[in-house]
């Protein structure tokens, strides 16, 4: 496995970065564009959860990495559950949903498996030595 030295290195940081911008890209469009409760909800959403993980990493020790980990967890459960209702609004079709919808539970996945090896690790960051 590559060493991980900056948050731009982790892989959950990088699906979170794609979940964003696909975000982005279909509430940009058509009637979403107008619902401006819905869009930028999920947009936040979908920002914090890019955001968390920087953030998290950024604060050099596990604790707070795990903090923010989970906190980006419940973000991408945000974007997980909003997304439901953009088909069901007709913004995007049956067809286009699953992409989004399986982009982010990969996400979650890789949260909770980042998560789960920090609590294991034997590291605790620059802050903790």
């Amino acid at each position: 496995m590559a060493k991980v030295r900056q948050f731009e290195d982790l892989e959950a940081w990088k699906i979170a970065r794609v979940l964003a911008k696909a975000v982005y890209r279909i509430s940009s469009n058509g009637e979403f564009a107008t619902d401006f409760n819905l869009r930028n909800q999920i947009r936040r959403s979908a920002i914090s959860a890019l955001s968390n993980i920087a953030e998290g990493f950024e604060r050099d020790g596990n604790r707070e990495f795990l903090h923010f980990l989970a906190m980006a967890k419940g973000s991408c459960g945000e974007v997980r559950s909003q997304l439901f209702a953009v088909p069901d609004l007709a913004y995007i079709t049956d067809d286009e949903f699953p992409s989004l919808y399986k982009t982010a539970v990969q996400l979650s996945r890789l949260l909770s498996g980042l998560m789960n090896h920090l609590r294991q690790s034997q590291l605790c960051g620059r802050k903790y030595k």
